[in-house]
């Protein structure tokens, strides 16, 4: 690889690291179960990027492929997890990590636990829309899927979300 288009990887990547790693971590953390793993899944989105830097078509669209790897990236996770889940022969208590506690309140706990009931595509939608902040079509373009399944799905889990708040 040329010196030049390396540095130019480096720096790009050196600067949407610095500008965005915190927050992907969190993003990541509200899909995946542990802030560590939350934190690997949001490394090996920057490490992926970093060796496909030449071959992005458009580097102003590297913060959208950053967060569609993370995104699907936790979604492995997640399914991994579930498989193991289903072969644990007992349910281990689960163990609240360091940034848990820092999240504060006990109505932002209620509402984590209701959030991880949603399906998992009605969950990242919600993270992305209301977490991340991003809009119905950049929700759309890091999920792969329509507009209008992001509507759908936002639509659905917000009910559920009202559903299983208002019960608690």
């Amino acid at each position: 690889m040329p010196a030049a288009t390396r540095w130019d990887a480096d720096e790009a990547v050196t600067q949407l690291y610095a500008a965005h790693y915190s927050r992907l971590v969190r993003l990541a953390h509200l899909l995946v179960r542990h802030s560590g793993e939350a934190e690997e899944v949001v490394q090996d989105a920057f490490v992926a990027m970093h060796s496909k830097w030449r071959r992005l078509r458009d580097p102003d669209k590297a913060l959208a492929y950053l967060h569609r790897s993370v995104v699907n990236t936790a979604h492995s996770s997640q399914r991994r997890h579930n498989v193991a889940d289903k072969h644990l022969s007992r349910q281990l208590p689960a163990v609240a990590s360091v940034e848990d506690h820092a999240l504060g309140t006990e109505s932002r706990a209620v509402v984590m636990a209701a959030l991880n009931t949603l399906p998992t595509r009605q969950r990242e939608v919600l993270v992305l829309r209301y977490y991340s902040d991003l809009s119905e079509a950049d929700i759309a373009v890091t999920l792969g899927i329509s507009r209008g399944a992001v509507k759908s799905h936002a639509s659905r889990g917000l009910s559920s979300l009202r559903t299983t708040l208002e019960e608690s």
